[in-house]
Order: C-alpha cells, then sequence, then structure tokens
C-alpha cells in the first residue's frame, strides 16, 4: 500500500507539502501541487479518509441504519440514501440492524470509530450518545423528531381500507403492523376512520414484526386465527403474499374468495399474478429527501423545512374485487 512518504518522495517535496496539498490546509506554491497530484496520480495513492477526517474535524462518511435488509422496501431507501449523498460527495456505512438493539450499538460504535458525519436511521433503537450529530429519521418517525421524511401513513391507511370497503366485503380483517413502529399506529388510525364510518365490523391480528423471514409463519398463524376471513388489509406487501399464497395452498381463490390489499407497493407486487392491489410509498425518493436533508445540514447548518412528508398512492390490481363492472 502507498504511503504519503513514497509520494512526497516522488513529488520531491516534504511530508508535510504533500499533507497540506490533500487536505487544502495552508500554503502550498502551484508548482509543488502540481508535483504532489503527479505523484498521487502515477503511485495510485488514496489518503485514509478516516485519519484526514480526524485532521480536519470533518468526515465525509455518512451512517444509514436500516431494520431488516431483506425485505425489500428498505433497500430502495438505501438506494436514494446512496444517490443522494454520493453527488453531494459523501460515502455511505450501512448497518443492517434486524431489529436488534445490541447489532444497533455494535453500528453506532462502528459509525463513532469512522468518524461519520451523521446519521440517516429508518430503526427506532435508542442511539442517545450518537444523537449529538445531525439525525435524520426516515418512515418510521415519532413526534419529537427534529428531521425526518415519512410517507403520509393516515391517508395511506384511509386509501386501503376504502379499496375493501367499496368491494363487498363479508369478514374483515386489518393485519397491524408492530406496535412500536409509529407508522403502523397512522395507517391504523386511517383504517379505523374509515371502517367506523361505513359502519363495517372489523376485527384485528397483531403482528410483532415486519420481518421477511417471519411472513410464512405469520400468515399461518393468521389463518388459523381467521379461517373465514375473505377481506384484508395487511401490514405491508411481504405479508401479503405470505397470505395469498397461504390462501391458495387452502383452497380460497382470490379475489373471489379472499381479497387482500398491501402496503408498500414493492416491484414484485406488480409482477406477480394476481397482482397485488396495495398503497404505494415513494422509498427511493423517501431515502433521496433524507440524504438531501443532512447534507444540507452538514453544509450550510440549517434547514427550511426539517420534517417532510411524501404522498402515498393506491395502485389497483387483481387481488381485490371489482368495485362495479366498469372499473
Amino acid at each position: 500500500m502507498t504511503t504519503i512518504k513514497e509520494v512526497a518522495k516522488l513529488a520531491g517535496v516534504s511530508v508535510a507539502t504533500v499533507s497540506r496539498a490533500l487536505n487544502n490546509s495552508g500554503y502550498v506554491s502551484e508548482a509543488a501541487r502540481k508535483k504532489v497530484e503527479a505523484a498521487v496520480e502515477e503511485l495510485n495513492f488514496y489518503p485514509n479518509e478516516v485519519a484526514r477526517s480526524l485532521y480536519q474535524k470533518k468526515s465525509k462518511l455518512i451512517g444509514l441504519l436500516l431494520p431488516d435488509i431483506a425485505n425489500p422496501f428498505f433497500p430502495l431507501i438505501a438506494k436514494g440514501v446512496e444517490d443522494g449523498v454520493n453527488q453531494r460527495g459523501y460515502s455511505l456505512l450501512l448497518g443492517n440492524v434486524e431489529d436488534d438493539l445490541e447489532k444497533e450499538k455494535d453500528y453506532l460504535k462502528i459509525f463513532l470509530q469512522n468518524n461519520i458525519a451523521g446519521v440517516i436511521s429508518a430503526v427506532q433503537g435508542d442511539a442517545k450518545e450518537i444523537k449529538k450529530m445531525p439525525f435524520v429519521t426516515l418512515d418510521r418517525v415519532e413526534s419529537d423528531r427534529d428531521l425526518a421524511v415519512h410517507s403520509d401513513d393516515y391517508t395511506g391507511g384511509m386509501l386501503a381500507a376504502e379499496v375493501i370497503a367499496d368491494r363487498d366485503p363479508k369478514e374483515i380483517v386489518i393485519m397491524v403492523g408492530p406496535k412500536d413502529v409509529p407508522s403502523s399506529a397512522m395507517r391504523l388510525a386511517g383504517n379505523e376512520k374509515v371502517l367506523k364510518e361505513r359502519h363495517l365490523d372489523y376485527q384485528l391480528f397483531q403482528t410483532q414484526s415486519y420481518k421477511f423471514e417471519l411472513a410464512e409463519q405469520t400468515a399461518h398463524q393468521f389463518f388459523e386465527t381467521f379461517p373465514q376471513a375473505d377481506s384484508v388489509i395487511a401490514s405491508n406487501d411481504v405479508y401479503a403474499i405470505a397470505l395469498m399464497k397461504e390462501a391458495t395452498k387452502r383452497g380460497q381463490r382470490i379475489p373471489e374468495e379472499f381479497q387482500i390489499i398491501g402496503y408498500d407497493d414493492m416491484p414484485f407486487s406488480r409482477m406477480m399474478y394476481p397482482g397485488l392491489s396495495t398503497i404505494a410509498q415513494p422509498a427511493y425518493e423517501m431515502g433521496y429527501k433524507g440524504a438531501e436533508l443532512l447534507c444540507d445540514i452538514l453544509e450550510k447548518g440549517f434547514v427550511e423545512n426539517g420534517r417532510i412528508q411524501l404522498p402515498v398512492t393506491l395502485k389497483i390490481r387483481e387481488s381485490v374485487r371489482k368495485k362495479d363492472k366498469d372499473e
């Protein structure tokens, strides 16, 4: 691995001159700077970014915490964050927490050891020691967070309930997301508002997680609990598809005997058949906006709007009955 001493030797200047040229700190003559640049290029030298950031008291690294990278929603968020920070000259460190508080603490230690400039997080854990630096929350937003980007989950909950209410439901079940996820409560509130206004009876099925690996097990438990359910508002697309699979295994026709609407609009929701009706969240945009928000704080010291709410949209596909013959 090439060292700064080798760069200095090839350029015919001191190590201090190379350091000043690379860090844009202090005077370096134009002639010396060109020699350093030529030596760096010839030796294919990459400065130690962590050491440089410690010297400058400023890092070009951003930490991203995600709850479950296996859930297709979160890689889309990560892509948006990555594109956003890269365009502003930053790099990304990813921590896949998997709903494990100890893993989250370990990743936060790694972030601190790498002198990160700020954190973007879609998890609910306790990160007190790192919140002294710029911190942006995505998706799972608590009311006291100053910097956050999230979807309009209340409206999304209402839209999902309206779809089911309009399509001759017999036994409605709402699959409720984890209690510790703020967006779950907002969606449920939207669901219940519509169903109560329509004077429709419904039951709740509480889930403990959104984790991908638990989807099939949860679907089995659902049908053991509600074998007569014919209309379901699912907590997300992954669990909705697991329910569709389980319903099919049990001989139920979709949507004639079992209709369902999901939440997220993951790519596979429209590629499968029957296609999954769902509430589309702008996952990529959420990540990108979060990156912009954090970078603005880092570079300007302030933002005009620290709370960004993005709209959701309804996607009707074959997993729900037709509202009327013209739909």
